[in-house]
């Protein structure tokens, strides 16, 4: 490490994100960097401990403890101090095939496992990650490296999301033929129509990356739903492994009284609309639920929800509040929560920035129950019904809360969006390719695949990412594609070279 004692000579410093009353104003990237020397100055403070738990990946508490992809963020950090970036790239893309994604969007377990994180804050890993990248291919130093060889063998990924994109790049450079198959009209998935623009822009950062994965040899297949536009057995007959990747698309519900009235969506049907319009037109074709001049009310915290504060806010809302069943995290880790585990802290995301700006108030309201939708008479709702929760009491066999009673009160709502999580993948393509498909508690499910074996128990098929473990980040995503791709090149060839 050059600088042995740098954690002690340099605070953690992050960029300025763009001011919240400005940014609502469009849908470019909230995120500013850093200037070069800064960054030096901030790769300094890793401090060559001896175990470094930021690229353990494991898990712990349920929740990622470090890296999942296993990034060498010691590595790469002690190349930016020295100012040796293209080598800082070159150790980076070992582990990760999309740093520029996971460089903005995932909450770096990395950083809640940090070493100097037991008694200072932390490296800023993620910041450093982002601008390593972003700096690379400034400089033009990423650019298509299609195989020397070609094997002969086809792959059929369906899926284009992380998962799906990271095994389709792992295959093409084991020299396999690979085509991805997107029922959506661009390729991205998640990444695509999952995540708002102003977290991850499409055109300068996603198109960009899926326009090298094209010129390395990828074929990308789009508007076709594999089991509806394309029988999924024709896959079977075409290729020599198939590879699901189809994500966790079946939202959880809220069946209370009042939810069959109107101005009640699910979040990604608020959320996908809108950036397709945005691409397609600036917002100028009205294909999208516009919350201009609405009261909104957001059920569930977490990415989605934040993400509905920050898409209603550009839209100009009228209010907005964000309910969360849970307790109020604490400022710093509690005694049942200590390092390496992921800090279950209060945290002040850019939507829940940009909301205090535009209306002087965070707009989370925590320990609130939703009891009911109430409706204008005409079939449209008017407002939430909620009460708060009790979390240090709980009745036997019941949820681990109680309803406080004369805690009811009322929201206005024009509409309301419900950001509650998923329940697993769609199931028509793992019953058409026979997968069998593993059931859960309160409607869950997820195709069956062995973990780090990624095998069914269909003959060549194989599966990766949310469809096989659950919801979860984008940065697990890209761990399964890249060990399902090790895992199809294995059965393809007998032996395999991918990590």
């Amino acid at each position: 490490m050059g600088k042995p004692t740098g954690f002690k000579e340099y605070k953690r410093q992050i960029p300025a994100d763009r001011e919240p009353l400005l940014r609502i104003l469009d849908w470019k990237e909230f995120h500013d960097h850093m200037p070069k020397d800064s960054l030096q100055v901030q790769g300094a403070r890793c401090m060559d401990c001896g175990v470094p738990f930021c690229h353990t990946g494991d898990m712990m508490a349920n929740m990622a403890s470090g890296c999942p992809i296993n990034n060498l963020i010691p590595e790469w950090n002690d190349l930016v101090f020295r100012g040796r970036w293209k080598d800082a790239l070159d150790r980076l893309h070992k582990t990760n095939n999309f740093p520029e994604f996971t460089g903005r969007v995932c909450p770096a377990p990395c950083e809640g496992s940090c070493c100097l994180g037991v008694i200072e804050p932390p490296v800023t890993i993620k910041n450093i990650e982002c601008s390593i990248i972003d700096y690379g291919f400034e400089q033009g130093w990423v650019k298509p490296e299609p195989p020397t060889v070609r094997t002969g063998k086809k792959v059929a990924v369906v899926g284009s999301g992380p998962a799906g994109l990271a095994c389709a790049a792992q295959l093409n450079k084991a020299g396999h033929l690979v085509t991805v198959y997107e029922r959506d009209d661009r390729v991205g998935g998640l990444l695509m129509y999952g995540i708002p623009n102003m977290k991850l822009d499409k055109s300068e950062i996603v198109d960009r990356r899926v326009r090298l994965l094209q010129e390395e040899g990828i074929t990308f297949v789009t508007r076709t739903e594999i089991g509806r536009d394309l029988p999924a057995a024709k896959l079977k007959e075409q290729f020599d492994a198939i590879v699901l990747c189809t994500g966790a698309t079946r939202p959880r519900d809220l069946p209370i009284p009042g939810r069959d009235l109107k101005g009640i969506h699910y979040a990604m049907d608020f959320l996908r609309p809108n950036t397709r319009s945005l691409l397609d037109s600036g917002l100028g074709d009205g294909q999208y639920i516009s919350a201009k001049d609405k009261h909104v009310v957001v059920i569930g915290g977490g990415d989605t929800g934040n993400d509905c504060l920050g898409t209603s806010l550009r839209h100009g809302c009228k209010s907005i509040v964000n309910f969360e069943i849970v307790e109020r995290p604490p400022l710093e880790r509690s005694p049942n929560n200590p390092w390496p585990q992921w800090p279950r802290v209060f945290r002040v995301d850019y939507g829940h920035e940009e909301a205090e700006a535009k209306f002087g108030r965070d707009p989370r309201e925590f320990c609130i129950q939703t009891v009911e939708f109430l409706s204008d008479g005409q079939g449209n709702v008017r407002a939430v019904k909620t009460c708060e929760v009790d979390w240090q009491t709980m009745t036997e066999g019941g949820p681990p809360f109680v309803p406080i009673p004369g805690t009811e009160k009322e929201y206005l709502a024009d509409l309301v969006f419900l950001a509650l999580g998923f329940l697993g993948p769609e199931h028509p393509v793992a019953q058409q390719l026979g997968v069998n498909i593993r059931e859960g508690r309160g409607g869950m499910s997820w195709y069956t695949a062995d973990h780090e074996k990624y095998t069914t128990n269909e003959a060549k098929v194989f599966v990766a990412g949310d469809c096989r473990r659950g919801q979860s980040l984008v940065v697990w995503a890209i761990n399964e594609g890249r060990g399902a791709a090790r895992e199809v090149d294995r059965y393809l060839m007998g032996t395999t070279d991918l990590p």
